[in-house]
């Protein structure tokens, strides 16, 4: 069987990318199709073959992808899959897009519908300016993505939250299958017990919410480490007090030894899976999640960690509080990680390729 990969663009790291890389292991042949590719940020991309599409010429299009947003339906549909028998396409956003023909199976691995056109539309466009003069082109883009959303032949959602808004925003069924835990470490309970730091791993963009932590750690003067780039940066260490520290991007060996030496991972935004939830889990480590979300199918209440809600610092503040005084078992912790490996991605994700095939 022929199998080709399909991601909206590689120019940057996440929980996304390490779910491709996992595609990867299982079809270490298949070629990376995506509309850019930022060779320079993307050093974990090297394992692949990548064939771009034509924004790749087009000027600031690797870092600045944002530009050419109106053009990406264009740049998906402009590639050939005549010759495969198999294309995943792992999107949150235009990948889904791609045409193919009867006898090619295309299978969407659907990490969200397009966050800024529905569930992310109000925080995107807040600036009621930038909300009318970009009117046009986001009823273009939501008509185009729910006909793309139409293409794929089967759509597996990463979790429920996801499967709730597939069904939602493009009126399609879907599957779940849990992404894999991928991140290697030794999985051992911390031996720095005497560690006093909580943790957020995250990109630093405001659907998040790290400040909703910032502002609650400030106000306990509790350490709070948090690991991650992005666009809120600058904003978001204006607001922090002298107690928190950013370490900025981290090698996975940096950051399990940051996971291993914390108290709790912070996990403050409505996330549609979460895969530092199970990151942490894995290295024995308890988790305070938004009571929203992903989180709510990965983090086992009272035994692997606890809930705050609402969206607030109070709510935070007030789950801190009362975290101090509890204790977690680190073997909980773990056990609850297990159950996302990737033997069991593994064998889900094959058995649904065997599954449609046979359709």
């Amino acid at each position: 069987m022929k199998v080709a990969l399909v991601y909206d663009r590689v120019n940057k790291w996440g929980g996304a990318e390490r779910v491709l890389l996992a595609l990867h292991d299982l079809f270490p042949d298949a070629p990376l199709y995506t509309s850019v590719y930022d060779q320079k940020r993307t050093p974990w991309a090297k394992v692949f073959n990548v064939k771009t599409s034509f924004l790749q010429k087009f000027p600031f299009a690797k870092s600045l992808h944002e530009l050419y947003a109106v053009l990406m339906p264009l740049a998906f549909e402009s590639f050939s899959f005549d010759e495969y028998d198999l294309v995943i396409s792992l999107t949150s956003e235009a990948a889904k897009g791609i045409i193919t023909k009867p006898k090619t199976l295309h299978i969407c691995y659907c990490l969200t519908p397009t966050r800024y056109l529905w569930s992310g539309y109000d925080e995107y466009f807040k600036n009621s300016f930038f909300r009318f003069i970009a009117k046009p082109v986001i009823s273009y883009l939501r008509f185009w993505d729910k006909i793309a959303a139409q293409r794929p032949d089967a759509i597996i959602a990463i979790s429920k939250e996801v499967q709730e808004r597939i069904k939602k925003f493009y009126n399609r069924d879907s599957l779940i299958i849990y992404p894999p835990l991928t991140l290697s470490a030794e999985v051992a309970p911390s031996r720095r017990n005497s560690s006093r730091y909580f943790l957020i791993v995250s990109r630093l963009v405001s659907y998040k919410r790290i400040d909703v932590a910032i502002r609650a750690f400030n106000r306990l003067k509790l350490s709070l480490k948090i690991v991650g780039t992005g666009l809120e940066e600058v904003k978001l260490r204006s607001l922090a007090g002298p107690n928190i520290e950013f370490l900025g991007h981290l090698t996975d060996k940096e950051l399990i030894e940051y996971y291993k030496g914390c108290r709790a991972l912070i996990f403050p935004g409505r996330e549609d899976f979460g895969l530092t939830i199970l990151e942490a889990q894995s290295l024995g480590k308890p988790v305070i999640a938004y009571r929203r979300g992903g989180a709510l199918e990965t983090v086992f209440e009272g035994k692997t960690g606890m809930f705050f809600y609402p969206q607030t610092s109070e709510a935070l503040t007030k789950v801190l509080k009362e975290f101090m005084n509890l204790k977690f078992d680190p073997k909980d912790c773990i056990a609850q990680a297990k159950k996302f490996s990737f033997e069991n991605f593994k064998k889900n994700f094959t058995s649904e390729i065997k599954r449609l095939s046979r359709i």
